[in-house]
């Protein structure tokens, strides 16, 4: 049977997390000498981007261009993807863990009478059964989940996969489904978004400063390593706290998760709240003046050093490099 993914879309782009969860479905496929990949994209998007979703292993890419769509209304994407899912055949749903994608998964588990595993990690072992592995406890450890259901909704951890990026590009086709008035209800009156060049859940690689950067004038120095990184850039709780940056910047437990392959902590103590929301990162680097702080423990690398005259020297590093 086939596998349907849910993928996101932002600024005319689809999302990186989205991608690899197309890449987590054709891998799945394969292991299971199962059906064919297919995309389901709702609302706006271009269909030239659409199509870049084969270079990610999907065979086929439905798209829902109805711009009621486009505000994000859980239960209208949740009632649009269970359609595709069903016109397609498919007995698993694949699709990147986030915000959106929680809600949509939790009411698709509902509607489709389906099993629901988050923050997977690895394909499933079917050797004896059906079982998956989570990350839990904030990537702390983790779990197998042995699921006995015939329809399985699988939220893919971000970064757990290799992304695919050598598929052919992908046709797509134009779909039209009755979703009814009721599903639209929800009446969003204004929308606060995150803003930045590169947007922290997105980010592959974060620069995060925190109270050793002494004040938000100095945060050029953060800015700057992040922009020939092409990084995100995130503080502590504390910083944000006090207004230095914005909330939407703060990385944590209470704050934004992330995940990237790098992240680059600067001034920053490692209170184990900010270790909660970065510990699934794949390399952490930990620059700060204290040798006795406890963010080192838990560092890949760490320079022992005034952030003030490392950052220059390490962002004219990079420019060299570049």
């Amino acid at each position: 049977m086939s596998i349907l993914v849910y993928i996101e879309h932002a600024e005319g782009s689809v999302k990186k997390t989205s991608l690899e969860a197309v890449s987590y479905a054709k891998a799945l496929s394969e292991k299971l000498s199962g059906g064919d990949v297919v995309a389901v994209a709702l609302g706006t998007i271009a269909e030239d981007e659409l199509s870049k979703a084969g270079n990610a292993g999907a065979d086929k890419v439905l798209h829902i261009e109805d711009e009621k769509l486009n505000a994000g209304i859980i239960q209208a994407h949740a009632d649009a993807v269970g359609l595709a899912y069903n016109q397609i055949g498919a007995n698993t749903l694949v699709l990147a863990k986030s915000s959106l994608g929680d809600a949509v998964a939790a009411r698709l588990a509902i509607k489709l009478k389906a099993a629901l595993v988050s923050n997977v990690v690895d394909l499933p072992d079917t050797t004896a059964g059906y079982k998956v592995k989570r990350s839990i406890y904030t990537g702390k450890a983790f779990a197998e989940t042995t699921v006995n259901k015939e329809h399985k909704i699988l939220a893919v951890k971000k970064n757990a996969v290799d992304l695919k990026t050598d598929g052919p590009v992908a046709s797509v086709e134009k779909v039209s489904f009755e979703i009814g008035t009721e599903s639209f209800a929800t009446n969003i009156t204004s929308t606060d978004k995150a803003t930045g060049d590169i947007l922290l859940p997105e980010a592959d690689i974060v620069v995060s400063g925190g109270r050793g950067m002494k004040g938000p004038e100095n945060w050029g120095l953060i800015e700057s390593l992040a922009k020939e990184l092409g990084a995100g850039t995130g503080c502590s709780k504390p910083v944000s706290d006090i207004g230095w940056r914005p909330h939407h910047e703060h990385v944590g437990q209470t704050g934004v998760k992330v995940a990237p392959s790098l992240y680059v902590a600067v001034g920053i103590s490692g209170a184990i709240q900010h270790l909660a929301g970065v510990n699934s990162s794949k390399c952490i680097v930990v620059i700060n003046k204290d040798a006795e702080a406890p963010f080192f423990k838990a560092a890949d690398y760490g320079i022992v050093g005034d952030a003030f005259e490392v950052l220059p020297k390490l962002t004219e590093a990079v420019k060299a490099l570049k």
